[in-house]
């Protein structure tokens, strides 16, 4: 894992160009590690008590409120735009901004703090930054304070112009110099401001001693930028007097000193109190010659100070009558503009009276003249509605006749499907050609993919460990061993053996096995199990594999069909076989909506009371296809024997029920649930069978004399994928498309199917390649042929 980046805090001034250099230095010095950089911008002077304009200096009090908040979140904001700047020219080096909130300390405080608060480690500092407003030093230089009181850990850098100056103290005294030894400041106690202000006015400092006092006689405002100058001319004359005192003050000790010396002793020659005499006297005459110096210029001081003063009073004078000038011309200019605005409020009134009026008119107009159109035209077209009625019903009785000869044909014809295909397959699996076989395991890779979660065959909403395959162009159904301690070898090759010899037209058919992955290959089918086309169509969120669910004719021949397989289990020899947990997950229905059974163990030992609890179960079966639920220990006899109870408890899904029918299966049933426990009077699966075949066919009679209505085709898919076009099928769900779309790989997928693979995953189900994008364009071309495939082979579309 990278180590985190380190931080490393430049503190820039208000120079855009001063900060990209202090930036620049810092990436090239780091340039080999990883690091993030803070900035600290100078903060900028928004005093309370002034503030800055083109007039020049003025007090905060001459502005309103609100002008002086927006001020000063102008100048807040100006601080603000430098950062995307800085983050552009720093690329791919993390930029941060660390505002200065406190504006009531000094700024070398502050800093202070940051760096104990904070850990700071690295530390740039611009030279620009300490021309900040808010840098106040007062007896040392800020610069060195920060110096001196910066944290051990703390690295401070100091850059000038883009290059790296250093600081070193000497005697008290601060100066600023290159690798090279080139001084480029100093900074002491008393001459920090002096410095500063010298820098900041250079060329002005120059020229203060013979600058002359400006006349005030002839002052105007348009004068008034010059006379600025002349303040900071003054300004800057009054500097070397800071100097001056200082001297004044040295010479001012000394003589004071000398005053300590030994007085004029008794013993001393004439000649050595005469000497000390006059040294006195010299001394003396310095001091009041010092004395008239520093009255003179404090006079002339004095006057400079009361021209600034006057000068700086007229120019307030001015600037206030000014301002209630502006007050009231500004209050005079809104009365006229709010008049204007209610003059304009009621033209625009009256417009929009006038166009509302004009809008009613016309819409009248627009009425009038629709319902004259309208009351010629519903008089032609009445007489010629009343002329196609005697056609229409003529021509829907005809079409009536035609539809019924047609639901006949479709139904004998689903009907010889569905037997000729039973009878199909069990001829087929009879042919030594089908006889079960043994696969490799690269055979059954290839089949599902690999055993790609998309081939994974769901039941009830979960994963089963059962995938979809196609081996030889043919769908099968892999079921792969999941057994916690596994199937040791001849166990399973018993079991396979045993499996294969069993061939019934209601018993799940196996082709074959592989030894190596412990997984055998059973054919496909195509409509799941009936515990989804029972439970699934109810729930919300869930769709089962048949649209609509079962009719009552389908489950009754499913009924019959499921008697019949279990029949043939228990007629095995020498042992019965018995299924041991029937229920409605154990049966499966191919695309002819065939039924049959899987799931039994034939290596078990079987007895007789096996037999009865399969019939028990098998009685269960028969509720819940009447009922359509999964719970059915509410049917009981008393409510088999009252027609009307019955009724209520039968399946809404599966149409209008056969009274008298649903009646007698009830009672197989209940029959079955109440089969005894001894071997006395015990109900055999063999005369059960016969009950519900005698069911089936009078069912069947019902609906060939049509007494009974039955919806055709609902809910059957009658589709075979096995002999379709390749292009025909879904990559996905192995299943004849029916809306076609195209993805990004430019392959042809369900919709459905492809929306539920993009959803999680962003890839493309046939290469595994990333998709550029997601969308999905129809294919009409394919949707067309196999609309066209599908009516040659008179298969109903959905």
């Amino acid at each position: 894992m990278a180590n985190e980046a380190e931080k490393v805090y430049v503190a820039v001034g208000t120079d855009l160009q001063d900060g990209f250099a202090a930036l620049e230095w810092v990436l090239r010095k780091w340039s080999s590690h990883s690091i993030s950089i803070v900035i600290i911008p100078a903060p900028i002077d928004t005093s309370k008590d002034y503030v800055y304009t083109p007039l020049g200096k003025l007090p905060a009090s001459y502005l309103t409120d609100e002008k002086l908040e927006a001020y000063r979140k102008t100048k807040e904001g100006e601080g603000d735009k430098l950062l995307p700047q800085y983050q552009a020219f720093c690329g791919k080096v993390k930029v941060e901004l660390l505002k200065i909130q406190k504006h009531d300390e000094p700024l070398h405080n502050l800093l202070v703090e940051l760096m104990s608060g904070l850990h700071i480690t690295k530390l740039v500092i611009s030279i620009t930054f300490m021309k900040s407003s808010s840098w106040k030093s007062h007896r040392l230089s800020g610069l060195l304070h920060v110096h001196r009181q910066r944290p051990d850990l703390c690295d401070i850098f100091l850059i000038s112009e883009g290059k790296l100056v250093f600081l070193r103290e000497e005697n008290r005294e601060g100066i600023i110099e290159d690798d090279q030894g080139r001084v480029f400041a100093r900074f002491n106690e008393k001459g920090s401001l002096r410095a500063l202000l010298g820098r900041k006015f250079p060329s002005t400092a120059k020229n203060a001693k013979n600058s002359p006092l400006p006349s005030t006689s002839n002052y105007n405002r348009d004068q008034w930028g010059n006379c600025v100058e002349e303040i900071e001319s003054y300004f800057h004359q009054l500097l070397p007097s800071i100097s001056d005192e200082e001297g004044s003050e040295i010479e001012t000790d000394t003589l004071r000193n000398s005053e300590a010396e030994p007085e004029i002793q008794e013993n001393m020659s004439a000649a050595d109190k005469e000497e000390l005499l006059k040294v006195k006297i010299k001394k003396a005459q310095e001091i009041i010659q010092l004395k008239r110096k520093e009255a003179q210029a404090n006079i002339e001081r004095h006057a400079k100070a009361e021209w600034a003063i006057s000068l700086c009073t007229r120019r307030a004078e001015e600037l206030e009558a000014h301002i209630k000038e502006e007050i009231a011309t500004r209050a005079d200019l809104k009365e006229e503009l709010d008049t204007a605005k209610y003059e304009v409020e009621e033209i625009q009134t009256e417009v929009e009276d006038k166009k509302n009026k004009l809008k009613t008119i016309l819409e009248l107009q627009n009425d009038l003249s629709n319902k004259l159109k309208q009351s010629s035209m519903e008089k032609s077209q009445v007489e010629e509605q009343l002329a196609k009625a005697v056609t229409i019903r003529s021509g829907m009785v005809q079409k009536i006749e035609e539809l019924r000869h047609q639901r006949d044909v479709l139904q004998r014809r689903v009907e010889f499907c569905r037997e000729k295909d039973a009878l199909g397959m069990a001829t087929r699996f009879s042919d030594l050609q089908f006889r079960y076989r043994e696969f490799t395991s690269e055979e059954i890779i290839v089949a599902t993919d690999g055993f790609s979660e998309r081939l994974r065959l769901k039941s009830e909403g979960n994963w089963t460990n059962v995938y979809r395959g196609r081996i030889y162009n043919t769908a099968v159904a892999i079921k792969v061993d999941t057994s916690a301690n596994g199937m040791s070898k001849d166990a399973f090759e018993a079991k396979v053996k045993t499996l294969s010899q069993m061939r019934h037209p209601h018993l799940i058919a196996i082709y074959g096995f592989c030894l190596e992955l412990k997984c055998m290959v059973y054919e496909y089918m195509h409509n799941g199990c009936l515990r989804d086309a029972l439970f699934l169509v109810r729930s919300r969120g869930n769709r089962s594999r048949i649209q609509g669910g079962l009719n009552w004719h389908a489950r009754i021949r499913i009924a019959a069909e499921v008697s019949s397989g279990l029949g043939f289990l228990h007629l095995a020899q020498p042992r019965p076989i018995a299924h041991g947990d029937l229920n409605p997950s154990k049966i499966l229905l191919d695309h002819n909506l065939a039924s049959k059974i899987h799931g039994f163990r034939p290596g078990w030992c079987h007895d007789q009371s096996d037999v009865r609890s399969d019939i028990r179960a098998f009685g269960n079966l028969v509720l819940q296809l009447l009922t359509g639920s999964n719970w059915t220990r509410f049917v009981d006899k008393a409510m088999v024997m009252d027609r009307a109870g019955l009724v209520e408890v039968l399946d809404e899904m599966a149409g209008e029920w056969p009274v008298d029918l649903a009646a007698e299966l009830a009672g197989i049933a209940m029959r079955c649930l109440g089969n005894n426990d001894g071997l006395e009077g015990e109900l055999l699966m063999a005369p059960v069978f016969k009950e519900i075949e005698q069911v089936r066919k009078k069912a069947d009679d019902l609906v060939a004399a049509r007494e009974c209505e039955v919806p055709i085709g609902e809910g059957v898919d009658m589709e075979d994928s096995n002999n379709a076009p390749t292009v025909f099928l879904c990559p996905i769900l192995q299943d004849v498309m029916k809306n076609p779309h195209i993805a990004a790989d430019g392959f042809s997928y369900e919709l459905e199917a492809i929306e539920q693979w993009l959803n999680t995953k962003d890839t493309s189900p046939m290469t595994n390649l990333k998709l550029e994008h997601k969308l999905l364009t129809p294919n009409q071309v394919l949707r067309s042929l196999i609309y066209d495939w599908r009516c040659k082979r008179s298969i109903p579309l959905a």
